[in-house]
């Protein structure tokens, strides 16, 4: 549907570029020996020669036109060279056309905001480019203007057939000019300055159109072709507009310009202007009807976009004649191929430009025999896009059953197998659209379950550490309390002196499955505490010297031993908790949110399997869980679809039905109002 924009009050100046049957040139330009030749680019099948998608103009003169197959083609010019378009997955490959389109935008975005519309044309905001050209050099200045510039054709001048290099140049260097015209003789002398760089940084000829707006810039680009350029000054826009067919517009080349011709009996723009605004909104609606209003003057705000991507990716293949398909599984065939190359697309965009796809669409074209219906369009289906070509396979195939079902009218027809109810399917396309870039900061949600405070290692190593799989991951399921274990570096205890060390606390998970194995560190740790008993003190025959050493000794066991015992009291604290609970249950993974503190990582437990903490200097009960909620909260703030779902994906059966009750909105109580019941007008007074 059309929208009507308001046009800005400054003047701008808007370039439409347009490739000369590019894809010739490009196949041209592998093979120089066609220059000159006549030409065409042929979608190769069995089916008469296969469809023509590009003619070069030299074959055109023959009588060669784009609709003819290549079979018909060679009846009317022998002589035409066929070039047949890469196969890849038995459809035409065109990444060869794109990569040589990108070649072209590249060299023209750099006057101006550039909006690559297709493979081959491309839209120019200049106004910027004249404005400056305008201050710094107008036209009138120049000593000399390039015959390129010249040769350009302004719409409105040299009537009378006079010499039109001559008109060109005193168009473009009078200085009473209107302001409007002044930009759009700079724009005239920039495009065809880029015209020229295009053909000798690549060897491709194009043409463009100059105006004020983008509906008028694509008119003129395609009024004379090739290697050409127009210009259409605003004095030019009715005489243009006036004789021009409705259907030349775009977006009226369908049913709403059918509709324009038969419903107001015009033929033209021009007999538009005899409409009011009133009467065309009161007959095509408010939007429709201004759009019109505007149409008919010349007048269009669309902006040119900043856009040298495309908006959105596409693979599709045609099946006319005896090649239509009639069986679930000849679509299903051509749909995976169809998907695997729109996988590749989407993928290397992402890759390359860090921009994801949001929506899959389905179109198909399709047709029923002995059908009086069959004029009934196949309706397209989307879906949200999920990544990955098997995802993607399956989510099309399920879209079409969806739609055949809905195209014979019958949600009880069988869409498996290779049965066929009198349909064939003679398109088939699949798209990804709503292509936005991927936020900064943008991670998956597993980085959530590794993320480290700042007292612990640097991100980046803790990120190593999870790619090279150093660092294992269990089920978020953990039991009501933990037990915190310090570490061999928090007791500080010399590697030399106390064979128990932190080896033994620091051993793997399934060497800690049982609380025995607490108990044997309990009692282990008794021993060390018997046997470091505090020397004896030094006798009054000892040298200075001894005394200082067995005083920073006896300080040294003093240490160690009150380490010992804070590591004792730990552990039996925990294990008298352990006793006295008799069903302490499963916990929810907020557990292990709440958890994290500045100082610690968290112990996460599944069962009796357990993962103890790098580092920890006393337990951590649930009060101090709780009390770091309000602390930690802010720092969990994400939006649900900042979370990848192929992550939630990998987790344990139990975490994914938890973290996708928290993605699925609340559901706001149905609470019955006091005294709504229908009880309530049954039940007697009270008296009171």
């Amino acid at each position: 549907m059309p929208v009507a924009r308001p046009e800005s009050s400054d003047a701008r100046i808007i370039a439409h570029v347009d490739m000369d049957c590019f894809y010739v040139q490009v196949e041209q330009r592998k093979q120089p020996s066609l220059r000159g030749q006549p030409t065409a680019v042929v979608q190769y099948n069995s089916w008469k020669g296969g469809a023509l998608i590009a003619v070069s103009y030299e074959a055109r003169k023959c009588g060669v036109k784009r609709s003819m197959r290549g079979d018909e083609a060679k009846k009317v010019c022998p002589q035409i060279h066929l070039v047949q378009v890469p196969v890849t997955r038995g459809k035409a490959d065109l990444n060869i056309y794109r990569s040589a389109g990108s070649e072209v935008v590249s060299i023209l975005s750099k006057k101006g905001r550039c909006e690559r519309a297709s493979i081959d044309e491309v839209y120019l905001d200049l106004t910027d480019a004249v404005e400056n050209m305008l201050c710094n050099t107008p036209p009138e200045s120049l000593e000399s203007i390039d015959e390129e510039a010249l040769k350009s054709h302004v719409l409105g001048l040299n009537k009378d057939g006079s010499d039109i290099e001559s008109g060109v140049r005193q168009w473009l260097i009078r200085r009473d000019a209107d302001h409007r015209d002044k930009l759009l003789a700079c724009g005239t002398l920039i495009v065809a300055e880029l015209r020229i760089q295009v053909l000798k940084e690549t060897g491709f000829t194009c043409s463009a159109g100059i105006a004020h707006n983008k509906m008028l810039a694509k008119l003129a680009s395609a009024m004379n072709k090739p290697a050409q350029q127009t210009v259409i000054p605003l004095s030019s826009v009715k005489e243009l507009l006036g004789s021009l067919p409705i259907k030349k517009i775009k977006q009226l080349g369908g049913k709403l310009g059918s509709s324009i011709e038969s419903d107001l009996g015009v033929n033209t723009v021009g007999d538009l202007l005899q409409f009011s605004e009133d009467k065309l909104q009161e007959r095509y609606g408010g939007n429709t009807g201004t759009w019109l209003w505007n149409i008919a003057r010349g007048i269009s705000g669309e902006e040119v976009e900043g856009r040298l991507l495309p908006k959105s990716h596409g693979s599709g293949k045609t099946f006319r004649g005896p090649q239509a398909l009639k069986t679930i599984a000849s679509v299903e065939h051509w749909l995976n191929q169809l998907c695997e190359d729109l996988s590749d697309r989407i993928c290397s965009d992402l890759d390359q430009n860090k921009r994801i796809a949001q929506t899959l669409t389905l179109h198909v074209s399709a047709y029923k025999s002995g059908d009086l219906d069959s004029y009934k369009k196949f309706p397209s289906k989307s879906c949200p896009l999920r990544y990955g070509a098997s995802k993607i396979q399956d989510d099309a195939l399920i879209l079409f059953q969806a739609g055949l079902r809905e195209y014979l009218g019958s949600f009880r027809v069988n869409t498996e197998g290779s049965q066929n109810k009198g349909w064939a399917v003679t398109s088939l396309a699949v798209s990804a659209s709503k292509i936005v870039a991927i936020p900064s900061g943008t991670c998956s949600i597993a980085k959530f379950f590794h993320t480290q405070d700042p007292s612990c290692s640097s991100a980046k190593q803790s990120h190593e550490q999870i790619m090279q799989g150093s660092v294992p991951l269990l089920p978020l399921r953990s039991e009501s309390h933990s037990v915190v274990v310090p570490t061999e570096s928090q007791i500080g205890l010399p590697e030399t002196e106390y064979s128990i060390t932190m080896s033994s606390l620091n051993q793997p998970e399934e060497n800690l499955k049982t609380w025995e194995d607490q108990d044997s560190l309990i009692q282990e740790a008794h021993n060390v505490l018997a046997e470091n008993k505090s020397p004896s003190l030094p006798s009054g025959s000892r040298s200075c010297l001894e005394l200082n050493q067995t005083e920073l000794k006896m300080e040294h066991s003093r240490t160690e031993e009150a380490k010992i015992g804070n590591l004792v009291s730990n552990l039996e604290r925990q294990q008298q908790k352990r006793k006295t609970s008799k069903d302490m249950g499963t916990s929810s993974i907020l557990r292990f949110f709440k958890g994290r503190n500045n100082s610690s990582s968290q112990t996460l437990e599944h069962g009796d399997t357990r993962i103890l903490p790098s580092s920890a200097t006393e337990s951590v009960s649930m009060d101090n869980f709780l009390g770091q909620d309000s602390q930690r909260r802010e720092a969990w703030k994400y939006r649900n679809d900042e979370i990848d779902p192929s992550v939630i994906d990998e987790l344990p059966p139990e975490i994914q039905e938890e973290i996708r009750a928290w993605l699925r909105p609340l559901k706001r109580p149905s609470v019955p109002k006091h005294g709504s019941s229908i009880d309530h007008y049954f039940s007697p007074t009270k008296n009171t």
